[in-house]
């Protein structure tokens, strides 16, 4: 029997090159975290992730992620509305912008964002007055990784957006329902795979944020130190496996987040594709 080609030229060289770069970027330094962590017995392994200074920061870092995704989620959908569906002046500069977070330096947007809202600043001066504090709080670091989350979330909806045809909402029109039942009818479903995409990696992405939040956040243990910083501390103390240890512990976490993304965006599809 005559065998057949493959379809894709050198793939064998192909997914050979592919398997190396993962193994070299992704899967051994993921491999060390665990290599490290090894150096602490079960029990030690325990006592260091589990201190209580440990788990402030673990939720710290949980709660100002989920709050900063979930207002990334609704803001960055009506941006990508805004871009998609209407035309004005200044539109392209302002879809340019929404990409200056992952230009822009981690370090350089913090302490922006610190002078921004400390009492003395721009905005900080103006909830000052009413007796909001900004900096220094868990505020400001929400503040923080709503600037770096919300770039995921309007590339996500944006280009799925713009394939949503125009035709289904007017014969949805045309049978009389409202602007409010064809939004949440017709174009929230087929955005919504994309939506919960974007909410998982801006999830993701803050809940391991160091360099914007660092100079914001004040860095008051068990009020507003992320976890990130902890791990900073032992590296600094020379205390590798410790860090490796959190650290793990903060992947163990992003893996659950994205595991669960799967499963609630392959469910979706089913349903909006009418398997299910």
């Amino acid at each position: 029997m005559k065998r057949k080609k493959s379809v894709i030229p050198g793939f064998g060289l192909s997914f050979g090159i592919v398997m190396a770069i993962l193994g070299l970027i992704v899967i051994i330094p993921l491999c060390s975290l665990v290599f490290f962590s090894l150096k602490l017995s079960p029990h030690d392994f325990l006592v260091t992730v589990t201190r209580p200074r440990v788990l402030a920061s673990y939720k710290v870092s949980i709660l100002t992620a989920l709050t900063a995704s979930l207002i990334n989620a609704v803001m960055g959908m009506i941006i990508a509305w805004v871009l998609v569906r209407y035309d004005f002046p200044g539109k392209k500069i302002m879809d340019g912008i929404i990409e200056m977070p992952f230009a822009l330096p981690t370090a350089v947007a913090g302490i922006a964002l610190t002078h921004l809202t400390i009492p003395e600043g721009w905005v900080g001066q103006i909830f000052s007055k009413i007796g909001v504090k900004i900096a220094y709080t868990r505020i400001g670091i929400t503040v923080a990784l709503v600037f770096i989350g919300i770039p995921f979330v309007v590339r996500s909806v944006q280009p799925v957006l713009e394939k949503v045809e125009k035709e289904y909402e007017e014969a949805a029109a045309m049978f009389g329902a409202s602007r409010t039942r064809i939004f949440f009818s017709v174009i929230f479903p087929e955005i919504c795979p994309a939506l919960i995409a974007g909410f998982t990696m801006a999830f993701a992405r803050c809940i391991g944020e160091y360099g914007s939040v660092v100079f914001i956040a004040g860095n008051t243990p068990y009020k507003t130190e992320i976890a990130p910083l902890m791990i900073m501390a032992k590296l600094q103390e020379f205390d590798y496996a410790s860090a490796t240890s959190i650290a793990l512990v903060m992947l163990f976490i992003s893996f659950i987040i994205l595991f669960i993304n799967a499963l609630i965006q392959s469910h979706t599809s089913k349903i909006v594709s009418g398997i299910d």
